[in-house]
Formats: C-alpha cells, sequence, structure tokens
C-alpha cells in the first residue's frame, strides 16, 4: 500500500484538474446505534485522458481514497472502459458528531451542522511528513478570513531558500496565495483553508494546515460559524455494530512515521486498540474477511460477520 502512497505523491509535479469538484457530500445521520452511512457506486473510466484526479473531485474523493479503493489501478490515466468504484459508503468517526472532525488517516473532513440531522463530508489535504497535521486534538474556529495572506515561518523560509526559491515575508493575499481565498483559523499555527494548486487533495502536501478544494473551503467558510468544534483525529481503523447486527470495519492505510515507511513497499503497522481487538475477536467475525480487511486496506467498510436470514417457520 505504500506504493500506492508513492504513486499519489508523484502526481504533483504533472498533474492538472480538468473538471469540476462535485457538491459538498451530505449523508442523512443514521439511527442511534449505527455509523453506517451511504452506499458505493461503479463509475466507468469514459473515452479521453481522463485523470483519476479529475475523477476524484467529480465524486468529492481525494486522490488517495480512490486509489484505495481501486487497488492497481493507473494514478495518472485510468484505463478508458474500466471500471472505478466510487467509496461513497463510510463509517462515521468514532468521536463526538459536533462540529468538524477532521480523520488524517483518511484525509476526510466532517461537519454536523448545527440543527441539522446531517454530515457533511469534504476531501482534504494534509500536511508533509515532517509537518504533519495535529492528530488528537480539540480546538475551535477563532476566526475566519476572506483573502487571506500567509505569514511562512522561519522553518518554511528555510525550506524554500535552500531549493533556490526565497519567500517574501508576507504572500498578499489572491488567487497566488496557497492559502486560497478563504480560511478558518484554528490556532496560532494551524488553518484549514483552500489552495492555489490544482491538485493535492488527499495527499499530505501541506505545511501541516488543512487543504481543501477553493469550492469546498468557500462552502465550509459561509455555513462554519466562529465557535464551532474542531476535533482531530487519526483512525485508520474503523468499525461498527449496527442495529441489524452486521458487523464493518473500514482499514486504511495508516500515515507513516519515518521517511522509511513512506519509501518501503511493506505496508505500515495499524495501530489496533483493545476495543478493536475485541470486535474483530468476536465469535460471528469471519477470519477470512478480517483478513482480507487488514491486508487490502482499500477504505471500504466490510462487512466481518454472515447476513442471517430469519426463518419463515
Amino acid at each position: 500500500m505504500n506504493k500506492l502512497r508513492s504513486a499519489a505523491s508523484a502526481l504533483l509535479g504533472a498533474l492538472v484538474l480538468i473538471s469540476q469538484p462535485a457538491a459538498a457530500l451530505e449523508y442523512p445521520l443514521p439511527p442511534a446505534g449505527s455509523r453506517l452511512i451511504g452506499e458505493n457506486q461503479e463509475y466507468t473510466v469514459p473515452e479521453g485522458n481522463l485523470p483519476l484526479e479529475a475523477i476524484a473531485a467529480q465524486f468529492q474523493l481525494g486522490l488517495t481514497n480512490m486509489l484505495e479503493a481501486n487497488p492497481g489501478v493507473d494514478p495518472y490515466l485510468p484505463k478508458p472502459g474500466s471500471t472505478l468504484l466510487i467509496p461513497h459508503q463510510l463509517i462515521l468517526p468514532d468521536a463526538p458528531r459536533e462540529g468538524i472532525i477532521i480523520n488524517v488517516a483518511e484525509m476526510r473532513l466532517y461537519y454536523y451542522p448545527k440543527g441539522r440531522n446531517v454530515v457533511e463530508v469534504l476531501p482534504i489535504g494534509i500536511g508533509q511528513l515532517g509537518t504533519d497535521t495535529p492528530e488528537n486534538w480539540v480546538t475551535t474556529v477563532q476566526r475566519k478570513k476572506a483573502n487571506p495572506t500567509w505569514t511562512p515561518t522561519a522553518k518554511v523560509h528555510a525550506e524554500y531558500a535552500a531549493k533556490g526559491e526565497p519567500l517574501p515575508a508576507v504572500w498578499p493575499a489572491g488567487p497566488d496565495n496557497p492559502m486560497g481565498l478563504f480560511a478558518l483559523y484554528i490556532g496560532r499555527l494551524y488553518a484549514i483553508h483552500g489552495t492555489n494548486a490544482s491538485f493535492g487533495i488527499g495527499l499530505r502536501v501541506s505545511h501541516g494546515c488543512v487543504r481543501l478544494r477553493n469550492d469546498d473551503i468557500e462552502y465550509l467558510f459561509k455555513q462554519v460559524p466562529v465557535g464551532t468544534r474542531v476535533q482531530f483525529v487519526n483512525q485508520p481503523v474503523k468499525a461498527s455494530v449496527e442495529p441489524d447486527g452486521g458487523r464493518y470495519i473500514e482499514v486504511h492505510e495508516p500515515l507513516s512515521r519515518t521517511h522509511e515507511e513512506l519509501n518501503s513497499n511493506m505496508s505500515v503497522p495499524l495501530p489496533m486498540t483493545p476495543a478493536l481487538t475485541r470486535f474483530i475477536a468476536h465469535a460471528d467475525t469471519d477470519s477470512l474477511a478480517v483478513k482480507q480487511a487488514l491486508e487490502q486496506r482499500t477504505g471500504v467498510p466490510l462487512r466481518l460477520n454472515p447476513i442471517v436470514i430469519a426463518s419463515e417457520n
């Protein structure tokens, strides 16, 4: 699966987005006791040179979401006529259904609008290795700003200077600003913001902030009030026992911690909490299904126990 991360990162210098992103994905909240939302769908790649990034944007997904769900797909130009799985079925993160929840492991942002029985899901880009986005942090939206400026840190200045690309002390506002046209500030060092690039959503590309496509951050900027709760979590493995007894698990490739992990062909070890271990060890669990989920890490919910059909007698 690290080949997946490497292939995704390789697109950063060459890929150009050629389709407009869809509106925010809005799901009705599931009933009490349920965390499973949405349905997957299939998509046939049309004729022409349509990059996978453009398909991901069309279905409001990040590039890594598509690569995980479709192992072996060409990350540049998927084959016309081939069928792709669009991973729109999700397990909600194990976190309060309030405000904004950012699961860095799956590179998705979940927004629970106050007073509405829905959740809106948006794909994000996160911090590069060494400039990581927070993983376990609760904060709030402290202020909002349209047309933000960007003040690079001393570390960022040094990084760009080493490449022969010195930065100004303050990057002026405008469409060329790396923060895009809208920003939600969530702390002294972090923000949820747009971008001046046409790629990078669903990848580790930022200097620690949360990056959204420009239409998405504009939408979020208009919807989210100052003071909204924001929680960062790192949950590459999500599980749910549904009201009908179905036991589901959704597994993503964990974030690499070292450059060796990032560049290795070996999978990063999955963090297994005692609760997840007990969930997997349940008597109804199909061991082959568990093995498939933990090894393939498709980011798609998989049922671990058979569907029981009630007898008519």
